[in-house]
Order: structure tokens, then C-alpha cells, then sequence
């Protein structure tokens, strides 16, 4: 609510009179404030958000349960460079590159 308050007084201030214009000074702090509210709002969660996520696939290994993006669940069974190996049943291995692995569940040295 403040920000929308800091927004409107920043663009329009006071009313313009006859041949009063806005500042362009108010236009570009207000332009500038949009960018850093956008930053910190959309953009900087994202990139925290895909930082953690390679971060797992690093410190994925053989063992670990994961949970695929498609919401298949297995164990790891290898994880090659771009590649992992994944046992969803008794005789069912499936590949996956690694950037499909959206979550591990259980570590392998959990059990």
C-alpha cells in the first residue's frame, strides 16, 4: 500500500496547473523503483531458486530417491555426466537427463 502511495505521488505529484508539466526526474524514479521492486519480486527468488536446484544435482549420487518433474519416483542407480539412471520397480530402469530430477526425497545415507 505505501509503495503504491510513494508510486502515485512520484508520477503525478502535485496536479499540474497550465502548462505545468510532470518532472521527468519523478518519471524516472518512479521507472527505476518499478525495476528494483521487479528485481527483488520476480527475478532474484528465480535465480536463488535455480541456484539451489543445480546445486542438488551436483550432490546427487546412487541411492538417493528422487521425484522426477514428470512425478516419477525411483532410486538412482547411476548418474553419468548429462545422464541418471533411475529404478522405479523390481526390472524397471528409466534415463533421465539430470535437469528433469526435480527433487531428492531420502538421501541414500539415510536408511
Amino acid at each position: 500500500m505505501a509503495l503504491a502511495m510513494v508510486h502515485a505521488w512520484l508520477a503525478f505529484g502535485a496536479p499540474p496547473g497550465e502548462g505545468q508539466q510532470v518532472s521527468p526526474l519523478a518519471q524516472i524514479v518512479t521507472l527505476l523503483l518499478l525495476m528494483v521492486v521487479f528485481w527483488f519480486v520476480l527475478i532474484r527468488p528465480q535465480q536463488k531458486k535455480a541456484k539451489e536446484h543445480a546445486k542438488m544435482l551436483t550432490q546427487l549420487k546412487a541411492g538417493d530417491r528422487v521425484v522426477t518433474s514428470a512425478g516419477i519416483v525411483g532410486t538412482v542407480i547411476q548418474v553419468k555426466e548429462k545422464l541418471v539412471t533411475v529404478r522405479t520397480a523390481n526390472d524397471t530402469k528409466l534415463e533421465f537427463t539430470k535437469g528433469s530430477i526435480a527433487e531428492i526425497t531420502e538421501p541414500s545415507g539415510s536408511e
